[in-house]
């Protein structure tokens, strides 16, 4: 291990034993081990002359702003000129050696550092001039404050929010999972925060891309390789990158978008490829609004046109109401399309979309049906005042910028049956036989009132086997189904009661850190809660709202009686794999899905990535022998490639 990766685990494991102290919970270090250890990130710090923005051995004050004062760029912050053709690169790139490298889809931030110390950084703005956010790059969590360098240095690169952590985040901001559509939008406004603490709370990461150089300064480096290697030996991450030629691009080009479809925690909309000769690049200048000697890849998106037949207004347990675009089906990559979420009113205002309209739909990332461009604009489409479900009258609510459409109606009917069929989803309580058409049909006889009905069933034995599409078989099966439903973990059951921004893994956490009987969490209190990493006040506020409402307490204590629920072991803040990074890929075969392996490394301390790199510690693939660019990559760096069976032992 590396000097530079050796302080960041002592300043991870020294900030997380930090926080749990001032908590006031039960310590997981003593002050001796904790004393230990800084003196010996201080003395790594002396000896390297790095210190991470993060480092306990300085304090990053919280500041509240007015306004962010703009200044100007030493150069400009130019764009790139853009391909979708890869054939085009390969032609592009001619005989010379290139850097193809992942397009980070963050927000550009460049980075002043004067005598070692980081004294400004600035947001892309205009590209000639920017915001001046250096309280909040402080925070970020992966960048030093202090360098091994004199004179200055500014470093661009690319804040971004992982995927991983933007969807713990958007769950803890509002029941309306719309209201930050991607990482990147949560990224820009989250840099661009008057109050930084809200910044530090939000995990954002710096990956640095390039050294611009001042007016009349002689560059040391000859290759943009080299400057990468520089970065990185100062403490900085680096874009993920690929050397290349017109030889081996299209190769290169089929392994990022391998490692982009596999599930890659760095938000991508696409490659760069630049020389990596600076002279050469430097001579070939830029012009208006490109440089010359760098372009964008973009992922080729397959467009179909088709016409607008209804839109549906598709009513939530949480009363939201979405607006789904219902088309003439057509072919996207390989798959029948018919129907496209338009995600809230804003959305649908700016497409001005009308029935009968012809509409442009592709794949976003090759999976999410989108529409892209209303060809006629009509503009005539009505928003529904009542509620689809329960014909209530419904409100028009703001969030963040965006209008939303939600049924106020506590008793609505969806939100009875959308509760109720979360309830027995798979990762919740999973019975089968209990489809959403199944149980709409039972809540309309007035057999299922609250979620603990459905362990009464039996008693409609008769009815139920007469009903269409049942017999005294189904019946039967259905019972078993929920017979054995009723031996279960307390993370399911916390999760099946579809509390307000609490998916699985959000339940997980809360259970293995409050191992206790499903009624004892009315006693949990917000500060608890957010002493929990991850967990933020309105994820908190939600948890402990749900569980101070009489009905809701009503419910628990009937479940309890119901249902035989296993309460996991109190989770270790440090775990086997503490410290250690790993990515998975290929098919699995003990774990379900790479969430539920990703869950369990995260569990024991460990860290999961979508790519491989030189701070990768393991490659976890069944397949040790697949050709795979991730396979490849993890051999050329001597990366070891383990089995399931091999991570279940380090487990």
């Amino acid at each position: 291990m590396s000097d530079i990766e050796k302080m960041k685990e002592l300043v991870a494991a020294l900030n997380h034993a930090a926080q749990v102290y001032y908590q006031g919970q039960d310590e997981i270090m003593t002050n001796f081990e904790y004393d230990k250890r800084y003196d010996e990130l201080c003395a790594l710090e002396k000896k390297t002359g790095i210190v991470m923005a993060n480092s306990p051995t300085i304090n990053v004050g919280y500041e509240t702003l007015s306004e962010l004062p703009k200044e100007a760029h030493v150069a400009p912050m130019l764009s790139l000129g853009k391909t979708k053709d890869v054939e085009e690169l390969a032609e592009w790139l001619g005989e010379r050696k290139g850097l193809l490298s992942l397009k980070l889809d963050g927000l550009s931030v460049i980075l002043t550092y004067q005598e070692g110390v980081l004294v400004k950084a600035l947001t892309r703005g205009n590209g000639e001039i920017g915001e001046v956010i250096t309280n909040n790059a402080k925070t970020f969590k992966n960048i030093p404050s202090k360098i091994r360098y004199d004179g200055e240095l500014i470093i661009r690169g690319e804040a971004l929010i992982r995927y991983s952590d933007f969807e713990v985040l958007n769950r803890s901001f509002t029941d309306i999972q719309e209201k930050y559509k991607n990482p990147r939008n949560l990224c820009s406004g989250t840099v661009r925060q008057l109050n930084n603490k809200i910044t530090a709370e939000r995990n954002v990461h710096f990956y640095a891309y390039n050294r611009i150089e001042t007016d009349g300064e002689e560059s040391t480096f000859k290759s943009k390789e080299e400057i990468l290697h520089f970065l990185e030996d100062l403490g900085f991450d680096v874009v993920p990158y690929k050397v290349v030629t017109a030889e081996n691009i299209r190769e290169a080009v089929a392994g990022f978008s391998d490692e982009i479809t596999g599930g890659m925690d760095l938000p991508s909309d696409g490659l760069v490829l630049t020389y990596d000769d600076i002279d050469y690049s430097r001579s070939l200048g830029r012009t208006a609004k490109f440089p010359r000697d760098s372009i964008a890849f973009k992922w080729q998106d397959e467009l179909a046109e088709t016409e607008l037949l209804e839109m549906e207004w598709s009513a939530s347990r949480t009363g939201l109401i979405n607006p789904v675009a219902i088309f003439e089906p057509v072919e996207l990559e390989g798959t029948t399309v018919s129907r496209a979420s338009v995600h809230n009113i804003s959305i649908l205002k700016e497409l001005k979309l009308g029935i009968g309209d012809h509409i442009t739909v592709y794949k976003a990332n090759m999976i999410i049906p989108q529409i892209q461009e209303n060809l006629t604009g009509s503009g005539d489409l009505p928003i529904p005042d009542q509620c689809p479900v329960c014909h209530q009258k419904t409100e028009r609510v703001q969030e963040n910028g965006s209008e939303f459409l939600f049924c106020m109606n506590p008793e609505c009917y969806a939100k009875k049956i959308k509760g109720f069929t979360h309830f027995v989803s798979r990762d919740a309580l999973n019975i089968e036989g209990l489809s959403e058409a199944t149980l709409e049909k039972f809540i309309a006889r007035g057999w299922l009132q609250d979620l603990s009905d459905i362990f009464s069933l039996e008693q409609y034995k008769e009815e139920i086997e007469t009903m269409e599409g049942f017999g005294e078989r189904s019946f039967q099966n259905l019972i078993e189904a929920i017979d054995a439903a009723k031996a279960v973990s307390l993370e399911r059951v916390v999760y099946a009661l579809g509390i307000k921004g609490f998916g699985l893994s959000m339940a997980k956490l809360v259970c293995h850190t409050y191992p206790m009987a499903l009624t004892e969490f009315y006693c949990l209190t917000e500060e608890q809660l957010t002493a929990i990493d991850g967990i933020g006040e309105k994820l908190a506020r939600s948890f402990v709202d749900y569980f101070s409402q009489e009905a809701n307490k009503d419910l628990l204590q009937k479940l309890e009686k119901i249902l035989t629920i296993s309460v996991p072991e109190k989770s270790s803040p440090s775990g086997s794999l503490e410290g250690k990074t790993f990515v998975i890929t290929g098919s699995l075969e003990h774990f379900s899905n790479r969430s539920e392996c990703k869950e369990r490394i995260e569990q024991s301390g460990g860290k999961v990535s979508g790519s491989v790199s030189k701070n990768t510690d393991y490659l976890v693939n069944n397949d040790s022998s697949s050709s795979s660019s991730k396979n490849k990559k993890a051999k050329e760096l001597g990366i070891p490639i383990i089995t399931e069976q091999e991570l279940l032992q380090l487990l």
